[in-house]
């Protein structure tokens, strides 16, 4: 389908323009492995871990993906047609979310080797003009291309998804050109109150980390129940692992509020 090539072709271009600076530049091995142990630095770190938390898991997504993979490999049927579903499904979610791994991974490991200890790179502006001045204009070029890429992406998806589930779930239809608005809105409002467009972007991925435990709790509790899957329901280790992850999720949220709360935040 065309939204999917032009997806696909965008992520790849995200992927090409993080990964370039790690490959320009990369880190030691050692220092990578040691950046792989899950860890707090202050409450700053809990208000990025659920921006990035929400950036990699996006509630509207997990809708969206279902339809889209349902549209590509026929509608879940009895037999056959169903079983070929989920296995392509499965292996759709394991590519999709080693991308965005992979390049949360990749935007993560380019602040530690090229922005840390230089000064104005708390913002989108400044970390592109550092990663300019360290690493040459082919890399900056390549991370703009990446940055505009991602934008566009999370534009394309909100607005599919929104149409998604609007259409699946409440069976309502909304034109086009009323959706692009909607979605235009909030954006536009940000920019006309002069708020920090970098923080903006932090606080909307937190947004949508507290929206996750509302998508993967009922998707949990549906899939484990033998009555309503049948022979397809979750074995018990998945479902064991997906609450711990749901729980997880959700205590980290509860924590970001309570230190927001309490102006610890």
């Amino acid at each position: 389908r065309p939204f999917e090539r032009v997806i696909t072709g965008l992520l790849g271009i995200i992927a090409i323009g993080f990964l370039a600076s790690v490959v320009i530049s990369p880190p030691s091995a050692s220092g990578t492995a040691a950046g792989l142990i899950p860890r707090f630095d202050g409450s700053g770190s809990v208000l990025l871990a659920a921006a990035m938390i929400g950036a990699t898991v996006m509630p509207h997504v997990v809708y969206l993906h279902s339809g889209m993979a349902r549209d590509r490999h026929g509608h879940p049927e009895v037999g056959a047609v169903r079983n070929r579903l989920l296995r392509i499904t499965r292996y759709d979610v394991a590519l999709a979310m080693l991308l965005a791994g992979t390049v949360n991974l990749a935007m993560l490991l380019m602040a530690a080797k090229t922005l840390r200890g230089r000064e104005g790179v708390d913002t989108i502006e400044g970390a592109h003009a550092a990663v300019q001045d360290v690493l040459g204009p082919v890399a900056g070029l390549l991370l703009a291309v990446g940055l505009l890429a991602s934008g566009l992406a999370s534009t394309s998806v909100g607005a599919y998804a929104g149409a998604m589930i609007m259409q699946g779930l409440l069976h309502r239809r909304i034109p086009l050109v009323v959706r692009r608005v909607v979605t235009l809105i909030p954006a536009l409002v940000v920019l006309a109150l002069g708020i920090d467009p970098t923080r903006a972007l932090i606080i909307s991925q937190v947004v949508l980390s507290f929206g996750i435990p509302f998508a993967l709790i009922p998707l949990v509790r549906f899939t484990s129940d033998p009555e309503l899957m049948g022979e397809n329901v979750n074995h018990r280790v998945t479902t064991g692992l997906a609450w711990l992850v749901a729980a997880i999720i959700t205590t980290l949220n509860v924590v970001l509020i309570y230190l927001t709360a309490t102006g610890k935040g």
